[in-house]
Order: structure tokens, then C-alpha cells, then sequence
């Protein structure tokens, strides 16, 4: 299976929202039969036990290295956009929509 990492908004904006945002695009790739990383899915624990910014980042560009590709939200967001940054330094492709990744994979 083909794993995306989902990268978007977390703290712009209403973090339930956001999260269920990145679990609802998880949910529709699964349907095409990819296995999405869902980041966001840390906010529970963040709220069971608070770890600093930093902490979360380094968490999440571990993850990145492990995925095949990168899906990017659209959306303000800095921490995203340091991911896009990191995934494309490793040579990890970046798509802006589920649409490309469907492409870009089914040929």
C-alpha cells in the first residue's frame, strides 16, 4: 500500500474541525486503497499529555520520512508548510490534492 501523510492546519482556526478535516481525507483515501498517516490524530494524546511544539514536528518529520508521498491542504499553516518543506529535502513527492495523488499512482 501506498502511504500519504497528511499534512494541513492544526491551531489556525477550530482544531475539532481540523482534525476530523484530516480524518474525513484518510477515510477517502483508504477507499482507493492507500494507508494515510493521520498527524493530527496527536492532539488526543497532546491533550492527555501537552509535549512542546518542537516535539511534535520532529514526531511528524519521522513519519514523513517513512511515506511514499506527502498530501498538503489547502490552508494557512506553518507547521505544514515546514513539513512540505522537509518531504520535498528528501526527495519525497508533494500532492496539493487527493485528485493528483489518483494520477500520479494510477499510472
Amino acid at each position: 500500500m501506498i502511504k500519504v501523510y497528511i499534512a494541513s492546519a492544526y491551531s489556525i482556526g477550530d482544531t475539532a474541525k481540523n482534525v476530523k478535516r484530516q480524518i474525513d481525507c484518510a477515510d477517502w483515501l483508504m477507499n482507493f486503497g492507500f494507508a494515510p498517516f493521520v498527524p493530527l490524530l496527536t492532539h488526543f494524546q497532546h491533550l492527555v499529555h501537552p509535549r512542546p511544539y518542537q516535539d511534535w514536528l520532529d514526531l511528524d518529520f519521522e513519519w514523513i520520512k517513512s511515506c511514499d508521498c506527502l498530501l498538503r491542504l489547502a490552508g494557512e499553516s506553518k507547521g505544514a508548510d515546514l513539513e512540505v518543506e522537509f518531504a520535498l529535502k528528501n526527495n519525497i513527492p508533494v500532492f496539493y490534492s487527493v485528485e493528483d495523488i489518483l494520477i500520479h499512482y494510477s499510472t
